[in-house]
């Protein structure tokens, strides 16, 4: 069982920003920049181009849905989408609010994120999921 998964189980608390039957979003506990989201399928699969057709589209969908409310909570200029995929074995879309191309960089995380911001946070891009 990955890690992921165990989030989604409830055994690793998240900061759930949203969730259907087939997908789950929640904050990356190590963002680039506050917000940064992942998307993840709550069936485990390793290599997100090893998702089905119709699945990998449900998945856009739902990220394309979690982007649009993390837009209308955090002022950027647009919301940045990204598969990495080798962090963990289990496929990952990662949603980032971005003012420029340099807020993408993975290799410039927040040191120590605020619990209570990222709490805040969850919750604002949350009540924006429509």
């Amino acid at each position: 069982m990955t890690i992921f998964s165990r989030i989604i189980a409830g055994e690793i608390p998240s900061y759930k920003i949203a969730e259907n039957d087939e997908f789950y979003a929640f904050m990356d506990i190590n963002p680039v920049n506050w917000g940064h989201t992942l998307v993840v399928p709550k069936k485990e699969t390793d290599y997100i181009f090893d998702i089905e057709d119709d699945e990998l589209g449900r998945m856009m969908i739902f990220a394309k849905r979690v982007a649009k409310a993390i837009k209308k909570a955090i002022p950027c200029r647009k919301v940045g989408v990204t598969v990495l995929g080798l962090e963990v074995p289990h496929a990952h879309i990662h949603l980032v609010p971005l003012q420029n191309e340099g807020d993408m960089d993975f290799r410039n995380k927040i040191s120590n994120p605020d619990p209570e911001k990222m709490k805040t946070l969850a919750a604002a891009i949350s009540a924006q999921f429509e």
